[in-house]
Order: C-alpha cells, then sequence, then structure tokens
C-alpha cells in the first residue's frame, strides 16, 4: 500500500462497550486520536452493544467481559453468530480469565488488559481488525492454564476426543501446521520450521479453517490444546 493509499483509506470503526463511563471515555481519547480509527459507538452493558453493533456495523468491538445484566461473554457470542460479525477485543483483569477463555472460543481474536498501555491498546485494536490474535504475554499463561486446568474427567475426555477426530481429517502437513500456529508462531516462523514457503503455509492455513470448526487461529489453537489434554 502507498503512502496515498494510507491517507485515503477509511478509519477502522470501532465500538466500546464497558460498564465504566470513564473508561469508555478513556478508551475514546486514545483511540479517536488515533487518525486511522475512529470510536462509532459506545455501550455500557452487553444488550446495548449488540444494539450498536446493529446500528452502526464497527469493524472492532473492544468488549468489557463483566457488565450488568447481559455480560461481555453473552454478548460476545450472540455477536459472532450474526453474519458479517466485527472482530471482538475483550477488555478484562486478571480476575476474569475463566470468561476470556469462553469468549476466545466462542470466536473473540484476543484480549487486553484494562491498564495496557494507551499505544498497546490502539495497536491491538489495529492487529484484530486485520484479522490476526491478540494475546497479552502476561496472562496469556494463566488463559491456557485455565483451559487445561481441572474439570471433570468425562468433560475432558470427550473433549480430546473431538478435537482429536478433527485433527485426524488433516494431512500430516496441515497438522504439523496446526502444532505450529497453537504454538504461536507467525507464518514467516512457520515457513521456517517446516521448509516450505510463506504462500504454502497460507494455503495450509486456508485448508485448516475450511476442514475444522474453526474460524481463526485462537480457535484453532485452542483446538489443538484439546487434542493433546
Amino acid at each position: 500500500m502507498d503512502s496515498h493509499e494510507e491517507r485515503t483509506a477509511p478509519p477502522v470503526r470501532v465500538l466500546v462497550a464497558d460498564d465504566d463511563q470513564l473508561v469508555r471515555l478513556a478508551l475514546r481519547l486514545v483511540l479517536d486520536g488515533e487518525p486511522d480509527l475512529a470510536v462509532v459507538a459506545e455501550a455500557a452493558d452487553g444488550d446495548t452493544a449488540l444494539t450498536e453493533a446493529e446500528l452502526h456495523r464497527p469493524d472492532v468491538v473492544l468488549m468489557d467481559v463483566r457488565m450488568p445484566g447481559r455480560d461481555g461473554l453473552d454478548a460476545t457470542r450472540e455477536l459472532l453468530t450474526r453474519p458479517s460479525p466485527p472482530a471482538v477485543l475483550m477488555l478484562t483483569t486478571f480476575d476474569a480469565d475463566d470468561l476470556v477463555l469462553g469468549a476466545l472460543r466462542a470466536g473473540a481474536l484476543g484480549f487486553v488488559l484494562k491498564d495496557t498501555p494507551p499505544a498497546r491498546i490502539a495497536e491491538a485494536v489495529r492487529t484484530v481488525a486485520a484479522g490476526e490474535p491478540v494475546l497479552s504475554p502476561s496472562v496469556t499463561a494463566r488463559v491456557i492454564a485455565a483451559a487445561t486446568g481441572p474439570h471433570s474427567d468425562t468433560a475432558r475426555t470427550a473433549a480430546r476426543e473431538r478435537a482429536r477426530q478433527h485433527l485426524a481429517t488433516l494431512t500430516g502437513r496441515e497438522r504439523d501446521t496446526a502444532r505450529a500456529v497453537a504454538e504461536g508462531l507467525s507464518n514467516p516462523e512457520i515457513a521456517a520450521l517446516l521448509h516450505v514457503s510463506v504462500a504454502t503455509v497460507k494455503a495450509h492455513t486456508t485448508a485448516l479453517f475450511t476442514k475444522l470448526p474453526v474460524a481463526n487461529r485462537v480457535q484453532l489453537a485452542l483446538l489443538v490444546r484439546d487434542a493433546e489434554d
């Protein structure tokens, strides 16, 4: 993209959903201060977020996990079942990891802590708008622990068996690509690891999204972890 295209490209449209008015104000100031981002709507609860998303068609929803009434998790699940949904980036604190995991499984592209520096929040919005995941390093380990932590043996066995059945439909190279995605590697890094071209990695990744019940790299990584649990 040349500089003229960058100047004329429309800004990423953002909906901010948080029950704290000061948080919404702070996020609006941060995002509207960026030339390529624009807050088009706000919501203080999940139901309002769904209504505003339908009205304004944002590219990205910054969704607080905990809100009164319909919380961010339920709102995310509903939103991502709609045609052409926006990318969802969860806002959370350390004590909400179990809910964040549910949102990631539902299709949210990632999460950021509310005390993340403003520049990083803006960059996270750009990243999910481009269809890439955002997983804050400081809480990723806790989310993975929640994904593989203690719960009923029957449920874990069922999840593992379903995941393994799905992965069994893949070719060997597709499985290698899926495992590399689960490790958080980028396409160039996967290409170097597997000694193939980036174009080949992209082809394998497209095949994974077609063959497996996943819509993004986060869901793919969780499926692989279920199979290996």
